[in-house]
């Protein structure tokens, strides 16, 4: 016997519910409970790129694209970005379809002096 439905009746014999009220208890605990639905999973909807002038600190190029073309733009990414030359753009894809949001990469050319930075909204 469940530790639940000996208490349910224990409550009925000490008089502190009614045993109709007892009942109902009883029934409620044989039902199946209801799977809570999952909690919805934030995801992005546009991935960005923005280099950056480190020095100025004014934005140099600034690429917005819907998450639906994330192949393009990674390949975009890796084209006319040479200082991201060792970032896996694989990975990068992965962890984005996973549900990734916020800034996913961050690089600094201090040579060319520009900042690179990669993220999901």
């Amino acid at each position: 016997m469940s530790q639940d439905r000996a208490q349910i009746l224990q409550m009925i014999s000490s008089g502190e519910v009614s045993a109709e009220k007892g009942a109902q208890l009883l029934t409620a605990l044989q039902s199946p409970q209801p799977k809570p639905e999952p909690a919805p999973t934030k995801r992005g909807h546009w991935f960005h790129v923005r280099v950056t002038d480190l020095e100025t600190d004014r934005v140099k190029v600034n690429v917005n694209l819907p998450l639906a073309l994330i192949g393009v733009a990674t390949k975009m990414g890796a084209r006319f970005s040479p200082e991201m030359e060792g970032v896996d753009w694989n990975e990068l894809v992965n962890v984005i379809n996973e549900g990734a949001v916020g800034k996913l990469v961050e690089v600094e050319d201090l040579e060319g002096q520009e900042r690179v930075e990669v993220f999901v909204d």
